[in-house]
């Protein structure tokens, strides 16, 4: 279980921050009308 915390927890961290970091900055480099919401018709 020290391992597991000392180790993997860390790294999961870092993984899913850089996850979601790259989700939010790969939104800058979309286009503009695939930012727009989905038209309904």
């Amino acid at each position: 279980m020290g391992f597991l915390r000392t180790t993997l927890f860390p790294i999961l961290i870092v993984a899913l921050f850089g996850i979601a970091l790259f989700a939010v900055s790969a939104r800058i480099w979309l286009p503009g009308d695939m930012l727009a919401p989905a038209p309904i018709n």
